[in-house]
């Protein structure tokens, strides 16, 4: 799995990674979802995404149970919900999640989306569990470019290190100034929801026709080819559902080439970016 820098942390980190909304439900359902998460380790995806939010913590100790004895292998990441992000709740969540992940710290630690609590406060209580060892980097969810400068505002002894978006090919208004704003600031940018609703692209559509043609000349899915697509800039990975060990193997061939340019302009004009700012888009 080719990995890249991560942001201006410089630590190389799994261009596709592994996220975690819904994997829990029954006893079966979750068993195939740690498999899934186990095999993507095995293909180097080592990015893996969680929240409390997700299943209530449940996500959170299936993911633990995924990685024990690994831990070491995995760039581990999840999010405080904006509801319990005052400074004593953050520093609590965060706790929580160490316990359901069963480790004592966390690669990159979130604030989900902008919420009532002020920014200072979480900010502040995020560069306080840096100091504690409990998180390496800290970062943002669901950011526009004025949140993300709010926030850096609020940071004294850290540095931004991750904004985590929506972003797929029929909504790439990020690219208009998020990426970019991101990159000049060495955030790295984690995009989610890679495929929409998980639908996309429909079988036998004109769009699976297309991402079809452009990836026979490679040997690629449609899906690989939207994969590549979205983390071909330097600062952009993403981070597909992993709960099927189909779509494990699948996702793992999403990067390693580089689209002609006759197929970058078909899928420009298949999939346009918007001609103006829009707002950010979020699942």
């Amino acid at each position: 799995m080719l990995t890249k820098p991560f942001g201006w942390t410089g630590v190389p980190v799994s261009v596709i990674g592994q996220g975690t909304w819904m994997i829990e439900g029954n006893r079966e359902a979750e068993r195939r979802a740690v498999e899934a998460l186990r095999l993507g380790l095995d293909l180097g995806m080592t990015h893996i995404d969680t929240a409390e939010m997700y299943g209530n913590g449940r996500a959170e100790e299936l993911v633990g149970e995924a990685i024990a004895g690994r831990r070491h292998e995995v760039f581990l990441v999840s999010k405080v919900l904006p509801s319990n992000a005052s400074y004593q709740g953050t520093l609590r969540a965060c706790e929580r999640s160490l316990r359901r992940l069963r480790t004592d710290y966390l690669d990159l630690y979130l604030l989900h989306w902008r919420g009532s609590h002020p920014l200072e406060e979480t900010m502040s209580a995020m560069e306080a569990l840096v100091a504690a060892g409990k998180i390496r980097y800290l970062g943002v969810s669901n950011f526009d470019v004025e949140d993300l400068k709010a926030a850096e505002r609020c940071l004294t002894t850290q540095r931004l290190a991750a904004n985590q978006v929506l972003y797929h090919l029929k909504d790439r208004g990020i690219e208009r100034r998020l990426i970019p704003y991101c990159a000049e600031r060495g955030i790295a940018v984690v995009g989610y929801s890679p495929f929409a609703h998980s639908d996309f692209p429909r079988p036998g559509s004109r769009e699976e026709k297309l991402l079809s043609e452009i990836g026979a000349r490679i040997g690629r899915t449609p899906r690989q080819v939207i994969l590549n697509f979205l983390t071909r800039q330097p600062n952009v990975f993403t981070i597909p559902k992993a709960s099927r060990l189909d779509h494990v193997r699948e996702n793992s061939g999403g990067t390693g080439w580089e689209f002609t340019p006759e197929e970058l302009a078909k899928l420009e004009q298949a999939f346009p970016a918007p001609a103006r700012d829009m707002p950010l888009g979020m699942l």
